[in-house]
């Protein structure tokens, strides 16, 4: 334990904690402060719910307890009604739907603590990318995915990104929808054709050097699986935002042990989960406790090699994501992993240990210090000394000040730290009510079809046979001198044929189902698009 002053330093600082964390409104708790290595019982380490769309950062070297961390903050958040969002990236996060089984350290633990524990199991529903996993799969269009997250998944260059964003706006205006992988590549085939070509004269071309590279990063990209993730039903970002009939907010759980070996496809997928909740939600300004939030692990990956335009789109995004309610907490190593326009916006902070092993070490340990508010503590020396279950932590408080900064000793769990049984899981896939909505995978007519299709009546057209001149000149001499041959009657206009009605019974079958569901649904969210694309590619109207 770091040694402060003198014991009348500490018992000031053990006041100010105790003071600092003490809300009127509801909170979460987080744990209590720590003295001489003893938790003390009074000084109890809060969150304020209403504080939580400020969203937050959960850091700490590898094996530090972030998990822990987001396992009890989602287990309290789900008992205050609020849903929750959360990646889990290794599988222990499934332990969240088991109550935990109990273990004399916990006691030990709750019991120096002073805080209520009893074992419980949350509501949880599985997620999966695509058919990647067991879960209800998550799917998205590649039009509502936008040209600049796709290009941060592909790899692209600002160049090559630029492009990309043209044949999203090619297909936008031709009426092309691009719903999974394959409409995306018939597209780009086609505009290096020359009718293609021809078309996008006026809007300065596509190098087809550069179309040669999104055409392989695309094949390559699809070869890894990627044709799983993309295509309909697209998944509602709303459908996240659930309370169950116990009023226990719904947490939702994308698993990705599947793809644990695509970090950049799933932290570019959950980025665009939260831009399909910033387009879909209302504004609602500070709310006394957030509508939904979202955790999004391993965020480093996020930003690692990311273009100017991406940052730009994500710092707007977390931004003005507030005002919908919704609160995000980014969780990673170390603060310097998040640039400085998305930290800056970052008002609760859990930090875990930091490791000094090497220069950079050192380093990004000064950096993390320079993020908190002055305190008593020597945080330098604290984050390197921090245990097991420790944390150094400062919030929002209620009037949106930084709390005092507190080294805390955390709660443990209520639900089992580690994976839930198998059999729990599929069960409880199996029970979700999204599981009829999105499990079924469809593909209706897009720009792949239309385009093939336009291809093979164009080489029907040219391979059609044609009427030589001579032969009709010649049977029309020899009608005339036989006097079989009379002036053809003016034609009438044909009545153009009405159409058919369709029967109530047609068309209530077509409105049950779920092709059409989807398609309606994407009309009916022109608007989000057009904000998702303002966001993370080119605008348009529609």
């Amino acid at each position: 334990m770091v040694a402060l002053v003198s014991d009348e330093v500490k018992q000031t600082q053990i006041e100010a904690i105790t003071q600092g964390y003490t809300f009127e409104a509801p909170s979460i708790t987080l744990g209590a402060a720590i003295k001489d290595g003893e938790s003390v019982p009074e000084a109890v380490v809060r969150l304020p719910l209403g504080s939580m769309n400020r969203h937050g950062l959960v850091a700490g070297a590898t094996g530090t307890g972030k998990t822990v961390t987001l396992q009890l903050m989602a287990e309290q958040l789900s008992a205050a009604g609020v849903p929750v969002f959360l990646a889990d990236v290794k599988g222990d996060l499934s332990g969240l739907a088991t109550e935990s089984p109990g273990h004399a350290k916990i006691d030990s633990r709750m019991t120096g603590l002073a805080q209520e524990w009893a074992a419980t199991a949350y509501p949880v529903e599985f997620l999966s990318l695509g058919d990647s996993g067991g879960g209800v799969p998550v799917r998205a269009t590649v039009s509502s995915f936008g040209p600049i997250l796709l290009s941060k998944v592909l790899g692209l260059n600002d160049t090559q990104e630029s492009s990309l964003g043209l044949v999203f706006h090619y297909a936008d205006k031709n009426g092309l929808p691009l719903l999974d992988l394959k409409d995306l590549q018939a597209v780009v085939q086609h505009l290096l054709s020359d009718e293609g070509k021809a078309d996008l004269k006026g809007l300065g071309g596509l190098a087809t050097s550069t179309a040669g590279v999104i055409l392989r990063e695309l094949i390559t990209f699809s070869s890894q699986g990627a044709e799983n993730f993309f295509g309909e039903p697209e998944f509602d970002a709303e459908d996240l935002l659930r309370v169950n009939g116990d009023g226990l907010g719904v947490i939702s759980c994308l698993e990705l042990p599947t793809v644990r070996d695509k970090p950049v496809v799933f932290s570019t997928f959950l980025m665009w989960l939260l831009a399909e909740l910033f387009q879909e939600l209302p504004e609602v300004g500070d709310p006394d406790k957030p509508k939904l939030v979202f955790f999004f692990d391993e965020a480093h990956l996020l930003f690692h090699d990311a273009s100017k335009a991406f940052l730009d789109a994500v710092e707007q995004a977390v931004r003005l994501i507030r005002s919908k309610g919704v609160g995000v907490f980014f969780v990673t190593q170390t603060p310097s992993d998040v640039p400085e326009g998305v930290l800056g916006q970052l008002g609760n902070r859990v930090q875990h240990a930091l490791r000094a092993f090497t220069p950079g070490d050192a380093k990004a340990l000064k950096a993390t210090v320079s993020t908190f508010p002055m305190s008593d503590y020597d945080l330098e020396e604290a984050l390197t000394q921090l245990g097991t279950g420790e944390a150094v932590v400062t919030v929002l408080s209620e009037r949106g000040a930084p709390t005092p900064v507190a080294w805390t000793m955390l709660r443990a769990p209520q639900s089992k730290m580690g994976p839930s049984e198998p059999a729990l899981i599929e069960s409880t896939i199996e029970g979700s009510p999204l599981a009829p909505k999105y499990s079924e995978a469809l593909d209706r007519e897009s720009a792949y079809e239309k385009l093939t299709n336009k291809l093979a009546k164009g080489a029907e057209a040219a391979d059609a046979p044609k009427a030589d001149g001579a032969d009709v000149d010649a049977e029309l001499d020899r009608a005339a001198k036989n006097g079989d041959w009379e002036e053809p009657a003016p034609s009438k206009p044909k009545a153009a044929p009405k159409p058919e009605k369709d029967e109530p019974s047609m068309l209530e079958a077509a409105l049950g189902n779920s092709a059409v569901k989807s398609m309606l649904r994407s009309a009916g969210t022109a608007l989000g698009r057009e904000i998702t694309r303002s966001l993370f590619g080119t605008a348009r109207r529609r």
